[in-house]
């Protein structure tokens, strides 16, 4: 069959964006396509509603350099964006999230932080070696969600952590919707001040810009069989 007087739709694009300012995110993919998306601003609504930005997204960036994307047509196939609202740029490392900021910390605790959550640590927390570093746990729900299980948070018993430092790596950890971790919450919806009042094994809640929302975590996501339900319910 000829193929003549037909005009075939331009190919799919993958791309993927990060959250303008935050370094930890670990950007959304998206794939776009005229079926799709017919306008540059529906694309900015669904990216908005994707990576949970806190204030609707008007404006794509490259992550280099912040050169602005003005429409559709602008984005390539295989390339990264920064997504912000009408604040400026910010110029941070997206493409090696998060490492620009670790690799600033020069004081022992951001250090110390770090190799918490290097491939080393979980090595030896799988071999059995978690002891020798001695840390401990806490484990962290998401504000609202009730189909994620709690994920751990391991922390050094003997080198006390920044509060930005911890909420920042909670971030990252959490994956929130609504963006950044701005709080942390015990069960009872009462409001964590600092690292020295996190006790270990506790139960804690991370969340965002919005409130507290009391629910049965422990109950719905601990498993009754689960060696967790040996920790302390806090």
């Amino acid at each position: 069959m000829s193929s003549r007087g037909l005009t075939l739709a331009p190919p799919a694009k993958n791309v993927l964006v990060y959250r303008n300012g935050d370094p930890f995110f670990s950007g959304r993919k998206f794939v776009v396509n005229q079926r799709r998306f017919l306008t540059f601003e529906a694309f900015l609504n669904e990216v908005t509603k994707s990576i949970g930005a806190p204030l609707a997204v008007r404006n794509l960036y490259t992550p280099r350099h912040g050169h602005r994307v003005a429409e559709l047509g602008d984005l390539q196939d295989g390339c990264q964006y920064v997504a912000g609202g009408f604040e400026k740029f910010k110029n941070l490392d997206y493409l090696h999230r998060g490492r620009k900021e670790l690799r600033g910390t020069r004081n022992s605790q951001g250090l110390q932080w770090l190799a918490f959550f290097s491939p080393t640590f979980h090595s030896c927390r799988n071999t059995g070696s978690l002891r020798a570093l001695s840390c401990f746990y806490r484990s962290v729900f998401r504000n609202g969600d009730l189909l994620s299980p709690p994920f751990p948070l391991p922390l050094s018993k003997s080198t006390p952590l920044q509060w930005a430092t911890l909420l920042a790596v909670l971030t990252e950890k959490a994956d929130l919707r609504s963006g950044a971790v701005n709080k942390l919450c015990r069960l009872d919806g009462s409001q964590v001040s600092g690292g020295e009042e996190l006790l270990n094994g506790g139960y804690y809640v991370a969340v965002g810009n919005e409130e507290y929302k009391k629910l049965p975590y422990f109950e719905l996501l601990v498993p009754q069989d689960s060696a967790y339900k040996t920790l302390w319910y806090v």
